[in-house]
This record gives C-alpha cells, sequence and structure tokens, in this order.
C-alpha cells in the first residue's frame, strides 16, 4: 500500500507532512487495500457514482427528468442522526455540561482505537481535504476527513469545498480539524476471507465522537449523512462552537438571507430555528409583496465574527444543502424544488416508475404506483409513507435561483439582525424585538417548541431548544450562554439587533392563523423597518411589539382580531412562561450560569406582575 495511490495523479504537490503522517498512521490502523487522496474534479465525481451504481449503493435517476442526478436506500437502521451514541470528550465531564452527553477521552481513544482497527480491510480508504467556507477566506477552516464510504466522498464534494485547492493551501502550520470515519464493516475477515459488500454497509455499534481540546472527530458504524459528512455539524457547529468561544467568534445553527427593499436598501439576516420550524422555508423565501427581495446565503449554518469595523460578518461556511424532501414542494418551497432540477443525491425517497424521485408534499396528487424510500411497491392505498420522514437532497447552493452573489463572498456578510423562533401555537407573538443584546440573548437562551395533543398527549409542554443548538453545541451550554453575553459585550453598539418570530400560532381549532410561508416576507418587512427606524413598537416586558396597523396586511384574509391576538401579550401565558423558564434554568450549574440571564428572567416576573390566575 502506498500513500499516494496511482488514482490521486491529480495531486499536484506533496501534502502537508503532518497531513501525510496521520493519514499514515489511520491507514496502519484500518488496513485498507487502497488509500486514494480525493481531487475534487468532475472525473473523479463520475467515476465514483459510476462505481456506486454498479454497486447497487445508488440509482441512476432518468436523466430526461433528474439529469447527473442518484437516489441512495440507506439500511431501515441507519436513516437519522444518532444523538443517544453522539459524545464530547472533554478532559472535564463538565465542560461538556448537562446537554451534552460525556466520555472519558482517554477511555473513548482506546474503545474507538479497538473498533477501527483493520475496519477498512477489502476497502478503499479516501482521504479527503476540504475547506469549510471559501478556500483562504478569513473565516473559513480546514479539516481532512478519511472515510470508506464513497456515497461519503460524493456527498462532501457537494457539500463542501474539497479536493486540490484545499489540500495546497494547507501550508505547514495551517490548522486542521482530523475527521475520521468508517462504516465499520470490513470487507476480509479474521481469516482472510473476502466477502460480499452491501449496498448500504453500516455497523450495529455507532459512535460520533468529537474532542474539542485536540479538534479530532471519530465517527464510526454510520453511513447517514449528520453522522457521516463530517465537516456540516460534527465540525462546523460542535468542533467550531469550541473554536469559536476560543477564539472570539461565533458558530451557529443559522440561516442567512440577504433582503432588498424596495428602495433598494440592503440588509443581511441570521435566524436561528429548531426543526420543523420553516428554517429553509426563510432562507429561501419567495415574498409576496411587491418590490421585496429575498436572496439566500446559507440554509443551515453561520460562522460570524467581528469586522475591521467593528460590526458582525457571517459566512456559510457550507458549499451546499442537505434538506429534508418529504414536505418540499412548489407550494412550499418553489426555490428548493428549482434548486434540485439535477446534480443532485437524494437519499431515502421514492422511486417513481418513469425513473423520478417523488415525497409526499412534492406533488399535490401521489403517483399511481412507485417504489418507496425501502425498495417496496407503493401505491396511495398502502398505508405507509412512500418516503422516509427524513429523505434529504444534497445537492450544491449554486444551484440555488435564490442564492446572493456574495454568499461565497470570503469577507462575509454584515449582519444587521438576528432572529429566534420555535413552534408556539400560544404565548409567544408572531414578532417581537428585543431590547437590548441581554434580552435577545434571553430569548435565544429560551427558545422552545411547545408540544400538541396529537402528539404526545399533553399539551403546552415545552421542550428547549436554546438557539436551535441543543444537539449541536460542542461545550456545555451554560458557558455557551455566557459566550453570546461576551460576544454583545465586544460588539458593543454595534451588535445586530435581535428579535423573535412565531409562524405557528394557532386559534382555538388548532388551525395556524398566520399563512406563513412566502407571506413571512411581511413581518420581514417590519423588521426592516425596525431597523431603519421607521415603525413603532410597543414597549412590553417580553420586548417591542408591533402595531396592527404598522403590519403590511394588504390582501391577506385573516382578519383584524385574529391579528391582534397573535402581536399582543398574553400576560397570563407569560407569567407561566416565566415561571417554566425558571425551572429550566435551575438544571443548569448556578457557577457557569450567566448572572446577565438571571436578571433578564428577573425583570421578566417583575414586570409582568403577580400570578393572578384562579387556583
Amino acid at each position: 500500500m502506498t500513500l499516494l495511490a496511482p488514482r490521486t495523479a491529480s495531486v499536484r504537490t506533496r501534502p502537508n507532512p503532518e497531513i501525510a503522517d496521520w493519514v499514515d498512521d489511520i491507514a496502519r490502523l484500518t488496513t485498507p487495500d487502497e488509500v486514494v487522496w480525493v481531487d475534487g474534479s468532475t472525473a473523479e465525481w463520475d467515476r465514483l457514482t459510476k462505481e456506486m451504481v454498479a454497486q447497487g449503493t445508488l440509482i441512476r435517476l432518468n436523466p430526461e427528468w433528474r439529469p447527473n442526478s442518484f437516489l441512495a436506500r440507506s439500511d431501515p437502521a441507519d436513516v437519522a442522526r444518532v444523538e443517544d451514541r453522539t459524545f464530547i470528550c472533554s478532559v472535564d465531564p463538565d465542560d461538556a455540561g448537562p446537554t451534552n452527553n460525556w466520555r472519558a477521552p482517554s477511555i473513548m481513544r482506546l474503545e474507538l482505537s479497538e473498533l477501527f482497527s483493520r475496519s477498512m480491510r477489502g476497502r478503499t480508504m479516501y482521504v479527503i481535504p476540504f475547506s469549510m467556507g471559501p478556500v483562504g477566506g478569513d473565516l473559513s477552516q480546514f479539516g481532512v476527513q478519511i472515510t470508506d464510504s464513497p456515497y461519503v466522498v460524493a456527498s462532501m464534494a457537494l457539500m463542501t469545498r474539497v479536493g486540490d485547492d484545499a489540500l495546497q493551501a494547507m501550508t505547514p502550520g495551517t490548522p486542521w480539524v482530523p475527521a475520521l470515519h468508517s462504516v465499520g464493516v470490513p470487507l476480509i475477515d479474521d481469516n482472510g476471507v473476502r466477502r460480499d459488500d452491501t449496498a448500504w454497509p453500516h455497523n450495529e455499534t455507532k459512535y460520533i465522537c468529537h474532542f474539542p481540546e485536540t479538534r479530532e472527530i471519530w465517527s464510526f458504524g454510520s453511513g447517514y449523512g449528520g453522522n457521516a459528512l463530517l465537516g456540516k455539524k460534527c465540525f462546523a457547529l460542535r468542533i467550531a462552537s469550541v473554536m469559536a468561544r476560543d477564539e472570539g467568534w461565533m458558530a451557529e445553527h443559522m440561516l442567512i438571507v440577504r433582503v432588498t427593499s424596495p428602495e433598494k436598501k440592503v440588509f443581511h439576516l441570521a435566524a436561528a430555528f429548531p426543526s420543523a420550524c420553516g428554517k429553509t422555508n426563510l432562507a429561501m423565501l419567495a415574498p409576496t409583496i411587491p418590490g421585496w427581495k429575498v436572496e439566500t446565503i446559507g440554509d443551515d449554518i453561520a460562522w460570524m465574527r467581528p469586522g475591521p469595523d467593528g460590526r458582525l460578518r457571517a459566512i456559510n461556511p457550507e458549499r451546499g444543502f442537505f434538506g429534508v424532501a418529504p414536505g418540499t414542494g412548489p407550494s412550499t418551497n418553489p426555490t428548493a424544488t428549482q434548486t434540485i432540477w439535477g446534480n443532485t443525491i437524494f437519499t431515502n425517497v421514492a422511486l417513481r416508475d418513469d425513473g423520478d424521485v417523488w415525497w409526499e408534499g412534492l406533488t399535490d396528487s401521489p403517483p399511481a404506483h412507485a417504489t418507496d424510500w425501502e425498495g417496496n411497491d407503493w401505491t396511495p392505498a398502502s398505508g405507509t409513507r412512500a418516503a422516509h420522514p427524513n429523505g434529504r437532497f444534497t445537492v450544491t447552493a449554486d444551484q440555488c435561483p435564490s442564492i446572493a452573489d456574495e454568499w461565497n463572498s470570503p469577507d462575509g456578510v454584515v449582519i444587521d439582525a438576528i432572529l429566534f423562533g420555535g413552534r408556539r401555537p400560544s404565548t409567544v407573538p408572531l414578532v417581537s424585538q428585543a431590547r437590548s443584546w441581554q434580552q435577545g440573548v434571553f430569548m435565544g437562551a429560551t427558545m422552545a417548541s411547545e408540544t400538541t395533543a396529537a402528539a404526545t398527549g399533553e399539551v403546552g409542554r415545552l421542550r428547549h431548544d436554546p438557539f436551535a443548538m441543543l444537539p449541536f453545541a460542542g461545550y456545555n451550554m451554560a458557558d455557551y450562554f455566557a459566550h453570546w453575553i461576551a460576544m454583545g459585550e465586544l460588539l458593543g453598539d454595534k451588535a445586530p439587533q435581535i428579535f423573535s418570530v412565531n409562524w405557528f400560532r394557532t386559534d382555538a381549532d388548532g388551525r395556524f392563523i398566520w399563512p406563513g410561508f412566502s407571506e413571512n416576507a411581511r413581518v420581514i418587512e417590519w423588521i426592516v423597518g425596525r431597523l431603519e427606524g421607521d415603525l413603532a413598537a410597543r414597549a412590553t416586558p417580553i420586548g417591542g411589539l408591533p402595531l396592527a396597523h404598522e403590519l403590511n396586511l394588504e390582501g391577506l384574509s385573516v382578519g383584524v382580531d385574529e391579528i391582534q391576538a397573535i402581536i399582543d401579550l398574553d400576560k397570563p401565558a407569560w407569567q407561566r412562561e416565566a415561571a417554566a423558564i425558571a425551572e429550566y434554568f435551575g438544571t443548569f450549574d448556578e457557577t457557569r450560569f450567566p448572572a446577565e440571564l438571571r436578571r433578564e428572567l428577573d425583570r421578566l416576573t417583575r414586570d409582568l406582575g403577580p400570578d393572578v390566575t384562579p387556583s
């Protein structure tokens, strides 16, 4: 076995010796048949996809409907992130905090080394040099992923900047994150007997481990995107959040959009939403109100750092979108639907008889017959879903028709406002503005989604997902809150304004009051009006609320009383909310929890007044 295999002739320079030594060490541990350095070329993509089609990992879609696109079907036991097998392996368990799983790094390394030992026998070991963000940008970071999954190689090529350019930029002394992955299924057993591969190899034992002090990622056993595409959540959030804390910047689970008003004034917004709260729809918003334009910079992750002028600048560190397919269609997100016209890898969706893909929500009427995500015959009468609820599409961002020209700018964009939002049928108004950075951090720290009777049998139970980072903060969440407070002090009067939004208020019949989707542009219009100082806001204990007549409601079939209900302060509901927040804050270590947030809670409780709700 050689370090540079014959299929890596396009690597024009000897890699960083530190990288080369690490690759040699991993090759000795995992004992693959061959080591291939990924160059990021079109020829490489074509070769890999052809090999995967021959293996059965990919199905080539009908090029008349979906050119250069493929469908993958994972094993039913490997379809989503495995949060219970995801660990922060900090030296001090308190540095992982109460919201993360922790394992001692020395013990975890020993266990992982045993699992990885000879795990790639009979397979090719791919070395993927990659850049998160434009290569060489001041806000960008480098990584090298090792994997034995060609599906991961192809997906990383869509999601990050992979190949020769990234490798050549990693000169000696350049920081980079080592990221090791294996599906954990060697093709040669301990007796030297070779076995046939499967279309989707994976191991029942799964680990996704992060070592924050050494900036390392080890992932074993899963081939699914969130567990195996290590540039995404593992690097861009869990490891990067630690880097950001130590270096004075921010790695956030946020979309970024460019908003242009009818007067051609430009604003950039970053927004954090938990799952199923309209994040991708806002990232690709097509406004219904005349004269407004929203362009996409990123749909999932924002890295933000103070620029030379002291203002917060952000990049989207990813190259592509790894979006949830079910529910995405022309009526809900036409921009996303247009983005995936071709050059896309689909995973765990249905295959139509004409060779195109389908999922629930793609069209108003289902096909009369399809092959479901598990490879079974399916009709609308089957009584099962054709696509897995977590079925995905992976595609480069530059295919998005709403992509902004500066989405790939190494300098990033200045962030004018930050939005936080959850799925709340009651209590939280349509939009509110924080009176200060501290209150804005309080909004982010108390983000939650509210359960319904249909979902859990218990109405109104809050599931907190602070800053939409619950599964993704790479260190103690209380310290993460404190870092947000510290960033506000660093930014001072140049800090972005912070807003809370909630598209999900319902009436007594459970019907959504606000139409959502493209109509959310009306809320963005109000936010821009506040940034420009053109619109007023009513001061309340929970922030500034809009005046009904200053919301653009022209053409909406929503009653004035209904609008008033979702933009008002519901004092009894917020008194209950404050009590729930106090209980939630009590789950954190008192010595690490920021005093500023406790003061915000005390102020909220005081300003709301005593709870006079009859017992």
